[in-house]
């Protein structure tokens, strides 16, 4: 069930009235929240919900059975191990299994055997890397004595599976969100109101900027070798942008969606756009799967505190790790070397963590050298998602090529995608109106999170943002970027 369709429209009311008027008790909420997100991950494909409930089930026994073992830390090791093996295969077997055997049998013909390839003809589940690894973080933290094994299978499940986060993340710690669905909530108006702000939010950067940006980005990309190096500059811009709308739209949702029941996700995007050198890039993107790997396998694996050279290695695994994880494709692993080559710089010279603060904090206006440095970075990252978006190492680097050349300083032209100039000068709008909110709450929550003393002045923008929404909508709504993860 996808957030901006009209099935979600009215799931989302009926939960929620019988979430709070009807299942008072904790239990039962437990028990609707499971009911509601089994229904909605169901809408897509049913029979995926036997691999959900699989991961679940073995996930919550694995805590059980670690916790029963106290005092035997090599058996508690070997339960942690084998959930731990055990998720990851159902995850490598749907989503890396095609890449393994076409590349082993790649590189047996580059020794001169022939080596049929087997691949397997399946679907990718909705979301399966973002709630593998959240049940991969309950095992790993029970067994690091983080947090103690739950016996209530109803708060687990809906830890697991929670509807809002469900399918795109934000992928949250059980440390963090099981314990909300351990303890009784309450219904809080002031939080409500507020996580619907912040959905309006997130469906304006999705549905208004985000899938307008896509019908350029699609169209160019479909069509670069046709492209000048201008257009092929425009088509990077329109996808940098759309796939922050897409992500960071659907974690606003998310974490809106998610107050409506009482329950407070970790924040995912931080105005990464705005940062000022990419190891700041990396602490306000996709903020819960980089602490992720910083929390389970940058420190476990020495961290920085082994020396340089094998602080230079873990960071160049975590990249590597990060860049696979978002897909079987070679592009994904360039992209993660990419970023890696760009952080490393900093690491070695002690400055990756020199910006932990906000850009212009208490100013209206950066200095010069914060918007040069803001303008260099997001100049790279759009680089890196060209790569990332790009089919093939080919497609990427005929793209590279074609957007570098003499073409790149003239009049940008797009032959064959069908835009208007209508279209084109209204996106940039709504763009210009995104950086511009984002920029002014940049400290806050949102960009929806005002504090107009007038509240007819409050309204009007929310009347504004919706009325946007429904205007000014793509003619063909996009599929969220990051279900394909």
């Amino acid at each position: 069930m996808l957030f901006n369709s009209i099935e979600f429209i009215i799931f989302l009311p009926v939960v929620f009235l019988l979430y709070w008027f009807v299942f008072k008790k904790t239990s039962w909420q437990n028990i609707c929240i499971v009911v509601a997100s089994y229904v909605f991950y169901g809408w897509w494909d049913r029979r995926f919900l036997l691999l959900i409930a699989l991961t679940t089930l073995c996930s919550y026994l694995s805590g059980i059975g670690i916790e029963r073992h106290e005092g035997n830390r090599r058996l508690q090791k070997a339960i942690s191990a084998l959930n731990i093996i055990l998720n990851l295969s159902i995850l490598c077997c749907f989503k890396y299994f095609n890449f393994f055997s076409e590349n082993l049998a790649l590189l047996f013909k580059t020794f001169g055997y022939e080596l049929d390839g087997f691949t397997l003809t399946i679907l990718l589940p909705v979301g399966i890397s973002f709630y593998t690894f959240q049940a991969l973080s309950y095992t790993i933290d029970v067994y690091r004595r983080k947090l103690k094994a739950t016996h209530d299978p109803a708060a687990f499940f809906a830890f697991i599976g929670f509807f809002p986060q469900l399918v795109a993340g934000p992928i949250e710690r059980a440390t963090n969100l099981l314990p909300q669905f351990s303890r009784p909530r309450t219904f809080n108006y002031g939080k409500a109101v507020d996580g619907m702000r912040q959905m309006l939010w997130g469906f304006f950067k999705k549905v208004v900027v985000a899938d307008n940006c896509a019908i350029f980005a699609n169209g160019i990309f479909e069509n670069y070798d046709a492209m000048s190096g201008s257009a092929l500059f425009m088509g990077a811009f329109f996808f940098t942008i759309q796939i922050y709308g897409d992500f960071s739209g659907y974690s606003d949702i998310a974490m809106g969606c998610a107050r409506l029941f009482g329950v407070d996700l970790m924040r995912n995007f931080s105005c990464p756009y705005f940062s000022r050198d990419i190891a700041e890039f990396w602490r306000r993107w996709h903020i819960s799967l980089t602490t992720w790997f910083r929390d389970y396998v940058y420190i476990p694996l020495g961290g920085s505190r082994k020396g340089r050279w094998k602080s230079l290695r873990n960071t160049m695994v975590i990249f590597l790790v990060s860049g696979f994880w978002h897909g079987a494709n070679l592009t994904f692993i360039v992209w993660g070397i990419y970023h890696a080559l760009l952080f490393i710089p900093l690491l070695l010279s002690g400055r990756n963590r020199k910006y932990r603060d906000t850009a212009a904090a208490g100013r209206l206006f950066p200095h010069f050298k914060e918007l040069l440095q803001m303008t260099l970075v997001f100049g790279l990252t759009l680089v890196g998602w060209i790569v990332f978006r790009a089919e093939s190492i080919g497609q990427a680097t005929g793209y590279l090529k074609g957007m570098c050349s003499r073409s790149l300083f003239t009049v940008p032209v797009m032959p064959g995608i069908g835009i208007t100039r209508t279209l084109a000068a209204t996106t940039f709008f709504f763009i210009f109106v995104l950086f511009i909110a984002e920029w002014h709450h940049r400290e806050k929550a949102h960009g929806l999170d005002i504090n107009l003393r007038r509240q007819p002045l409050r309204y009007a923008v929310y009347l504004a943002v919706l009325l946007a929404i429904f205007l000014f909508k793509a003619t063909e709504p996009a599929a969220f970027v990051y279900f394909q993860f």
